[in-house]
């Protein structure tokens, strides 16, 4: 499956962004569907996930919790992730990741992901 990240940009600290991922080439709805971000200099850190097939689990980082939202729509083939009250530390590269085969346990681990997004960067200036 190819993935395509688009949605980032410049915003103010409090201010809001939609990122969105489309896919293409594969039976999305398998695909357990997950956000990563990498700010410079860190490693690529988990955001937020949400299972395929269905079953709709959903996690996210606690950094994320009662800010972000995940949500997928699998007849247009995308997952969105909606960034409210951004802060600067939200700032970085942020990627999506797919894959058909991811146990609940290992749905934050980015080195269980096969299919990446090229990524999209979130820039929040204080």
């Amino acid at each position: 499956v190819q993935l395509q990240a688009s949605g980032g940009g410049l915003v103010q600290a409090g201010g809001s962004l939609r990122l969105s991922c489309a896919a293409s080439g594969g039976t999305f709805s398998r695909y357990t569907m997950g956000w990563f971000r990498q700010a410079p200099g860190k490693e690529r850190e988990f955001v937020a996930v949400i299972s395929g097939l269905g079953r709709s689990t959903i996690k996210y980082a606690d950094s994320a919790k009662g800010r972000f939202t995940i949500s997928r729509d699998n007849a247009k083939n995308t997952v969105s992730l909606q960034m409210n009250s951004l802060k600067p530390e939200d700032t970085a590269v942020y990627y999506c990741a797919g894959d058909r085969s991811i146990i609940v346990g290992q749905m934050t681990n980015p080195n269980q992901y096969d299919y990446w997004g090229q990524g999209t960067l979130v820039t929040v200036s204080s």
